[in-house]
């Protein structure tokens, strides 16, 4: 703790705190299709959870290696969540008795965690602490009880003792180049920002300098170096302190950097991050908006069209998706909210059950949706528990308040109440049934009128969209950015948006070469379920010179899936006069494989080697 205070009375901001540009919506209401999601999560894995049985591991401090203490924290957190989403007594009061829980196993000294005594600090030990701080100052911030905030506190300063006593560095502990230990920056950068205590900040330099010595994962200095390659591939130690390519522990730590710059101001560090995030982008995300296998960065978006082992963790979905909705409320970009939706409506919505009880650890391109296994004897794997920590971001994210206005950052069904400039309560009203078509209407009612800029964003991926107010159009509507209306907004006022729908064919690789097919944000794919051509026939989508192909909507919410659609395609023929197109039928990824049954599915659709084209 000394060390910690010396450094403290050193230590002096160099810029100052940095505010976000958007902040999250005060209330929100959500129907539809997202909104059945949401609330099947909700009932079905959220409030389903034996809280008592997360608690009870933390009673018998007998561990050695494994990892239960994650799963309190990763559980509260979605479940803080999901409360703000939908305030409901009943989760209230098991949010209120999960936090009475933990803080009883308290121990005098501060630890709350697991390992036996001569264990501490090592394996997964600090990064269950960091998933109990992140859960006690979520509480914290939702009801303002300082018992949680003083709990927390009490967790920073035993660990602090204790590394000093043990005099070790904290990037030396636990697995992943102390990837998994010093992610536990972010509720330490947390607990200073509602403490003011300089030791929390102190600890929280002290933990990025360890990071860039030799010992260290190095997360600032190689952000330019492919997240695959920073360090050599460790096959005899995959999951042990050696593997500098773990994809989920990077994501934390970088969540914790921006925690840091946001008290900070040191330009560096958001731009580590940023440079990082375009990185795992740019060489890792497939088109389904994940990546990862054996869940490490392994350089796999140009080898996503071949059958992957254990593929696309669902943690690393999650923080993919946590990291990007932490850079659009820092930054307010589009590019954010468009990787945002990508991996929502497929990735994420692909790995969770229908009825979102269950999800999947890892969601192939090719293959099965095969259920995880229970890991540590707590019932449940991590993905099950870091499934809704994805999910719930959504909300409260949908649209915005900025300082010179609001931003609409995502399409679905529902009502918002936000925050104007001036202060005033500002209701938007979607009415939608984004993505089965792209049109959306807004609403705005405020009581007074008032001028301010209301953002709405336009997909990357919508070549052709149409804005009007009030009937008139705006003009400057480009994709991959927002469309920037500044006005007097009055009560009744309305928008339309209309986003490009057409179907649009993506390829990968030159010999063999694959096609798949999105239609808005949603992936689609093969299902064995579906009618058509044999699973394994080759067939060539047809589309257009701009690479665009017609699809016809034939289900919506039917037999388990979400969308269903037919594409023509062109069979393999043997016949010296060919043969005539058939109708190919497709449905959105998350529905496919997403049954009882198992039924195989693929995205990427192998085509046939044409000499002439080589």
């Amino acid at each position: 703790m000394k060390l910690f205070l010396l450094l403290a009375s050193a230590f002096v901001l160099r810029t100052g705190p940095v505010d976000d540009q958007l902040k999250p919506a005060s209330s929100v209401r959500i129907a539809g299709f997202t909104g059945e999601r949401l609330d099947a999560s909700y009932n079905n894995r959220i409030l389903a959870q034996d809280v008592d049985r997360l608690i009870e591991t933390f009673k018998t401090r007998t561990e050695t290696r494994c990892w239960q203490t994650e799963f309190w924290g990763k559980w509260f957190t979605s479940a803080v969540l999901a409360y703000r989403y939908k305030p409901e007594p009943q989760l209230k009061a098991v949010l209120d008795h999960a936090v009475t829980g933990i803080i009883s196993t308290q121990t005098e000294d501060g630890y709350i965690g697991n390992y036996a005594e001569a264990n501490r600090l090592q394996a997964w030990d600090i990064w269950g602490r960091k998933y109990v701080m992140l859960g006690l100052l979520d509480y914290y911030d939702l009801t303002g009880d300082k018992k949680s905030l003083a709990a927390a506190g009490k967790v920073a300063d035993h660990l602090m003792r204790e590394l000093e006593k043990k005099n070790v560095l904290i990037v030396k502990m636990g697995n992943h180049r102390g990837m998994a230990a010093t992610s536990v920056l972010e509720p330490v950068c947390r607990l200073y920002a509602r403490t003011k205590n300089k030791k929390y900040l102190a600890f929280a330099e002290e933990i990025i300098k360890e990071w860039e010595t030799p010992q260290g994962p190095q997360l600032i200095s190689k952000s330019e170096i492919d997240v695959a390659k920073r360090f050599p591939k460790a096959v005899n130690n995959w999951y042990g302190w050696d593997q500098g390519q773990k994809a989920y522990e990077m994501m934390s730590c970088y969540e914790g950097l921006l925690e840091y710059y946001r008290l900070t101001g040191e330009e560096k560090y958001k731009q580590a991050v940023v440079q990082t995030w375009e990185n795992i982008r740019n060489t890792e995300i497939n088109v389904a908006g994940s990546g990862s296998a054996l869940e490490c960065w392994f350089g796999g978006a140009h080898l996503q069209t071949s059958p992957i082992h254990h593929y696309q963790e669902t943690c690393v979905t999650a923080t993919w998706i946590k990291l990007s909705q932490q850079l659009l409320r820092l930054t307010g970009e589009a590019k954010y909210a468009d990787a945002i939706e990508q991996t929502y409506y497929n990735a994420l919505l692909g790995s969770m059950s229908t009825d979102g009880a269950a999800w999947a650890k890892y969601t192939p391109l090719y293959g099965q949706r095969l259920k995880g296994s229970e890991q540590c004897g707590m019932g449940l794997n991590c993905c099950e528990a870091s499934g809704p920590r994805g999910l719930f971001t959504l909300p409260l994210t949908v649209a915005m308040s900025g300082k010179d206005g609001l931003s609409v950052n995502f399409f679905t069904e529902g009502e918002f109440v936000l925050r104007s400039p001036s202060g005033q309560q500002v209701i938007l009203q979607q009415h939608t049934d984004y993505p089965v078509s792209g049109k959306i209407a807004i609403g705005i009612q405020l009581a007074k009128t008032e001028e301010m800029t209301l953002r709405i964003r336009i997909p990357a991926w919508s070549e052709i969209s149409t804005l009007t107010v009030n009937g008139a159009p705006v003009a400057n509507v480009t994709p991959g950015t927002y469309a920037t209306i500044k006005r007097k907004w009055a009560k009744g006022d309305a928008l339309a948006l209309e986003l490009d729908m057409r179907g649009r064919v993506e390829t990968s690789g030159t010999t063999p070469k694959y096609v798949a097919i999105f239609r808005g944000p949603v992936l689609l794919a093969r299902d064995a379920r579906l009618p058509g051509p044999d699973f394994g026939a080759i067939v060539k989508p047809i589309a257009d010179k701009d690479k665009r192909i017609a699809l016809t909507l034939k289900d919506v919410n039917k037999n388990g899936i979400w969308m269903q659609f037919d594409a023509m395609c062109m069979p393999e023929s043997y016949a010296e006069g060919g043969t005539k197109p058939v109708p190919l039928s497709l449905c959105d990824y998350a529905s496919a494989g997403n049954a009882a049954s198992l039924p195989m599915f693929r995205v990427w659709m192998p085509q046939l080697l044409d000499p002439k084209e080589l």
